[in-house]
């Protein structure tokens, strides 16, 4: 039976795995014959709008709630399911449905609940200074977010604000994340545990079988500090030295395109940058392997299962997310993240093998049919519509107050006990 449905989302200014799962899961309820209802903001109007507005907005963006109270109104869907809401729609949108009484689902496909920089990394390595507290000091000590001690510090305190406030708690009926180690995650960072489930990403259309043909490696993903590529490069290195050199197609772009270019001395590397889907997935296909060298908590790795629907083998970081859904030695090969000569040993054994190699594309294909096709993925969706409907009927301990259009204690008036309460979410 039809469903009439809210999609909200915050576009980023590089689109990127969120932007496309937006699309994707719009795609497949529009195919399916339900009444979608989109509702989007866009990063680029940052580039127009001055600070404290954007100070503002990040906090409770008045303009969206009274936007899309009318919207609700108006349509009268049955479910919001929200993607990101950062920075611009903020959580205020979440208030709106609730306010329309209309069950809230919000998909977590990135660490920002629990890590302002949104990726559990700094420095190179994995950090999780902020999981679990009320209010996330860490973050704004280190400049966390972009590079900034003052964006930061607005991104904790936005977080905070909201804890305090209990958006988290009773503004939002039910969450998904794309693996069971992202649930795990949050579940740690506080959030109900009966409150969040696990619902895969998935690939839109089969893009058909690749023949592996290429005598090249491909990576596929945003160049920077948290994918590993410095540890890629150095890995290519010695597979030069080594005498097993295999190219490699690098595509995407991102802030460390320019400089990992500038150092490529590894040889064999080829920087296409940007390309259509479809172009992506004819390199990918045609490739003998997928490198996936993240070295932080990856909530999921679309770029893996688009890997596997073309039938390519995946060496991945033995990392989160990227160690459940590659299989050491069936679907790929594991490696231990941000360890060159590791990497390189990877290579090495797939090259060697190409029995392997034979098996891997085999089994790859297998694990794309059977868990990230379009028809899994609707059922699994509406599951989850169902549930939060259902959730939405039962009563609420601890509800939110409304105050003209805000929920009690956000505000300048929030005292800074309540913002470093214990961390419940």
């Amino acid at each position: 039976m039809p469903v009439r449905i809210l999609l909200v989302h915050n576009h980023y200014q590089q689109p990127g795995g969120e932007d496309e799962s937006f699309a994707a899961e719009a795609g497949m309820l529009r195919r399916a014959g339900h009444d979608v209802i989109e509702y989007r903001q866009h990063n680029d109007a940052i580039r127009e709008m001055p600070a404290l507005s954007l100070l503002a907005k990040t906090y409770w963006n008045r303009a969206v709630y009274s936007d899309l109270r009318k919207l609700i109104q108006q349509r009268r869907p049955e479910v919001a399911h929200f993607n990101n809401t950062f920075p611009l729609i903020s959580p205020s949108a979440y208030y709106a449905a609730r306010d329309e009484n209309v069950p809230t689902v919000q998909a977590l496909r990135n660490f920002r609940l629990l890590c302002p920089g949104a990726t559990f990394h700094r420095n190179g390595k994995v950090c999780q200074s902020c999981l679990g507290k009320a209010v996330a000091w860490p973050a704004a000590v280190h400049g966390c977010y972009r590079g900034s001690h003052l964006a930061s510090s607005i991104v904790a305190g936005m977080l905070a604000v909201h804890r305090a406030a209990g958006t988290w708690r009773n503004a939002i009926d039910l969450y998904f994340t794309p693996t069971e180690f992202a649930r795990r995650k949050f579940i740690e960072g506080g959030i109900d545990p009966s409150r969040v489930v696990a619902k895969p990403n998935f690939v839109p259309h089969d893009p058909g079988v690749g023949s592996g043909a290429g005598r090249y490696g491909v990576f596929v993903g945003r160049l920077a500090p948290e994918k590993g590529l410095h540890g890629l490069l150095a890995a290519w290195r010695l597979l030069g030295q080594s005498g097993h050199r295999i190219d490699l197609k690098v595509i995407g772009d991102g802030p460390l395109g320019a400089s990992l270019r500038a150092q490529d001395g590894a040889g064999g590397i080829q920087w296409l940058g940007r390309r259509r889907q479809q172009d992506v997935f004819d390199i990918m296909g045609q490739a003998k392997f997928l490198v996936f060298s993240s070295e932080w908590y990856e909530t999921f790795g679309r770029v893996v299962i688009e890997a596997f629907a073309k039938g390519t083998p995946v060496i991945a970081s033995n990392l989160g997310a990227m160690a459940e859904i590659v299989e050491h030695e069936r679907t790929g090969l594991l490696f231990e993240p941000g360890n060159a000569a590791a990497l390189a040993d990877a290579v090495r054994r797939l090259l060697a093998d190409p029995l392997l190699l034979a098996r891997m594309r085999v089994e790859a294909r297998v694990e794309y049919q059977t868990k990230y096709m379009p028809d899994q993925n609707y059922m699994m969706l509406m599951a989850i519509y169902e549930r939060a409907i259902g959730m939405h009927q039962q009563p609420r301990v601890n509800a939110v107050v409304q105050r003209d259009g805000l929920p009690d204690g956000i505000g300048p008036s929030l005292p800074l006990e309540r913002a470093c309460e214990p961390a419940e979410m």
